[in-house]
């Protein structure tokens, strides 16, 4: 089935009552096959893919609307990702279904979430803070380049030095399109590694040759990650993007060195 035949990308009925059958899970193989990742569950990385809800609601046992907000986080070795418009209606139904406590609810997304990604998934209550920039991150955004790529993402831009060195890199220039609907989805990309200096100019025009692609946030990233491991060899290499939020939901996919420790959790500007 192709992202055209889905269908998440034909108009539906707002729903009025808790249905987990919303959730429209893809499997990952999709995505991963033609990065050349292997279909036997080995995988060049460790990951995460972390949501944050904000438009969560429901109702008490009185019928009184309550009102939260919630941070996911389906471990990057699931079989299936969630796609993000399923994952909203679904949130959505709840808004006019009966729960006696806030933890039914979190207990209820925990499981409804692991059945669909065909793992384990982390659902709490709140989000994480906002982030503040250290001083040694390099904004790549800066660099005075001309740039006329747009599609598809071009890993020959991708080059790297002799020297090893250990850098944090970012870019708010990230723009991909969502192989369902169409949309634009938007996002910040942190890139922390050890290993040959990689070209900053280089990865600029990479990145911005992601703005006509059609891909899921996920696959993006991990196409970032292998692409990156690919072309420089980096020692240690953390890829993490945060996206902005979209229906009232963002995902903030990261993929890293096996063994290597997630990034510590924080929300950017934009989100």
């Amino acid at each position: 089935m192709t992202s055209h035949e889905l269908p998440l990308g034909r108009p539906v009925d707002y729903p009025r009552h808790y249905d987990a059958g919303l959730l429209f899970p893809i499997a990952r193989t999709l995505g991963r096959t033609a990065l050349g990742i292997a279909a036997d569950g080995t995988l060049p990385f460790a990951g995460r893919d972390r949501w944050h809800a904000y438009e969560l609601s429901w109702l008490d046992a009185r019928g009184k609307p309550v009102v939260d907000v919630a941070t996911f986080s389906v471990p990057a070795d699931s079989p299936n990702l969630v796609e993000s418009k399923s994952l909203k209606l679904y949130l959505n139904s709840f808004n006019a279904t009966r729960f006696d406590s806030a933890d039914d609810v979190r207990v209820r997304i925990a499981a409804d979430l692991s059945e669909a990604a065909g793992a384990p998934v982390d659902v709490r209550f709140g989000l994480p803070p906002m982030a503040t920039e250290a001083n040694d991150v390099i904004d790549v955004d800066a660099l005075d380049v001309a740039i006329d790529d747009y599609g598809p993402p071009n890993a020959a831009y991708l080059s790297c030095g002799e020297d090893i060195v250990e850098q944090r890199l970012r870019s708010g220039l990230l723009k991909s399109n969502c192989p369902v609907t169409g949309q634009p989805d938007w996002a910040e990309v942190r890139i922390d590694y050890r290993g040959p200096r990689i070209d900053a100019a280089g990865l600029l025009r990479y990145l911005v040759s992601f703005r006509d692609h059609a891909e899921f946030h996920e696959q993006c990233v991990e196409r970032i990650y292998v692409d990156l491991l690919a072309r420089c060899r980096p020692e240690r290499l953390s890829v993490e993007a945060l996206y902005t939020r979209r229906g009232g939901l963002d995902i903030n996919p990261w993929r890293g060195t096996p063994g290597l420790a997630p990034p510590v959790e924080v929300r950017a500007l934009r989100q």
